[in-house]
């Protein structure tokens, strides 16, 4: 490439003779001007976080709030959205390839399991419905509920005290885990759970607590232990509607 060159130019004396001094090159002039105009643009330029990934959107909502904003149909949820429901109130989330119902005086975290949605629930009950075994978990302490197969499955699970928890199936087979203890659910079973071994149930008696099936079942090395109770069928729109909905459509 040809190189321009500039040169000034002098007067000497009288004669007017063109007197040739430094070249100057202005390639070299120009891109030092771009390079600190570039620099200027990135200093004054605001720096913007990558947005966050939805994980669900809210599909019905009566009297329930995400985070301190009232809930409606069509709002996004993201990972840390904290979902309250007030009495008499419900709120159901669709995530993915599974749908989450949260029932009157729940409150529950949406979180994300290596590219898993999940809830943590606090208080209340849940109801979710999933297409497989990896669309949704819910944690309860230290337990994690989730289906057990890649079957349409219905689980629900209700918080009695921050370590005692009622876990029913109702259509498919769910896993509950604490640390390496893992143990199956079968459909149409019903356990309450205690998450402290040595401890004795504490939470209410009431309904669906009904029919303890002997004692608490507790291997040598169990994180948890539980007591198999007389299921009450959860009849909800949700679980009837959902448990006809095809694995494409959860």
């Amino acid at each position: 490439m040809t190189r321009l060159r500039v040169y000034f130019l002098t007067v000497i004396g009288n004669t007017k003779r063109p007197a040739v001094t430094r070249p100057i090159d202005c390639i070299s002039i120009t891109k030092s001007i771009l390079a600190l105009l570039v620099s200027i643009s990135l200093l004054s330029a605001p720096v913007w976080a990558a947005p966050s990934s939805s994980l669900g959107v809210v599909v019905y909502a009566d009297r329930a709030h995400v985070g301190a904003a009232q809930a409606s149909v069509g709002a996004t949820i993201f990972s840390g959205d904290r979902l309250t429901v007030e009495q008499s109130g419900s709120m159901q989330v669709r995530a993915a390839a599974a749908r989450l119902l949260l029932a009157s005086g729940s409150i529950a975290t949406i979180s994300e399991d290596a590219a898993t949605p999940a809830a943590t629930l606090t208080l209340g009950t849940a109801t979710f419905s999933t297409a497989n075994s990896n669309a949704f978990a819910v944690h309860v302490g230290s337990a994690v509920i989730r289906a057990n197969t890649n079957q349409p499955t219905i689980g629900n699970v209700t918080v009695l005290t921050p370590k005692e928890l009622i876990v029913r199936s109702t259509r498919g087979s769910l896993s509950i885990t604490v640390d390496d203890d893992v143990r199956e659910i079968p459909e149409g079973s019903a356990y309450r759970v205690v998450l402290d071994p040595n401890a004795q149930p504490q939470g209410p008696q009431g309904a669906g607590t009904k029919g303890y099936g002997g004692p608490p079942i507790k291997a040598a090395k169990s994180k948890f232990i539980w007591y198999a109770i007389g299921i009450a069928a959860v009849v909800t729109y949700f679980a009837v509607s959902e448990a006809l909905e095809s694995p494409d459509r959860p």
